[in-house]
């Protein structure tokens, strides 16, 4: 057997200081998360972030950075993720798309709102991704290759 990190995909949106999540149903609970999915054959990270942003969530977004790079083995499964999350600024919300079937709506929350729901992440990547992405350093989209 070969293991093989599955590559997803996760984009922090940012308008006023409120982040637009997701709720979606896993494991028979409601959590939030960014919008964020797996990479599909023949696509970028870039094409993949704008897409699982759209299908999540009905934003057209503009990416504007790098958050970072992080590994993460779900205690639920063992299943290993690399997750590669951007920044985004919203441009248009399409209200007539339907959002994807597992995802049950969107909400904005600041960060001390989430922070108050805590218990309700998809994983602790959420929260570590939403406080570098405040903390900086954003990185440049050039230093993704495509």
């Amino acid at each position: 057997m070969t293991w093989q990190p599955h590559i997803t995909v996760a984009t922090i949106i940012e308008d006023d200081g409120r982040f637009l999540f997701v709720e979606e149903m896993k494991g028979g609970r409601l959590v939030l998360n960014q919008p964020a999915g797996h990479l599909e054959p023949d696509e970028n990270l870039l094409q993949a972030a704008l897409r699982e942003t759209l299908e999540e969530t009905a934003w057209d977004v503009e990416l504007t950075g790098v958050v970072g790079v992080y590994l993460y083995t779900a205690p639920s499964n063992g299943v290993t993720y690399q997750r590669i999350c951007f920044s985004a600024r919203p441009l248009h919300l399409n209200p007539e798309l339907e959002l994807d079937p597992d995802i049950s709506g969107t909400t904005w929350l600041t960060r001390d709102e989430l922070a108050v729901q805590s218990h309700r992440l998809r994983s602790e990547l959420v929260m570590q991704c939403l406080d570098d992405y405040l903390n900086g350093p954003l990185h440049s989209l050039e230093l993704i290759r495509t």
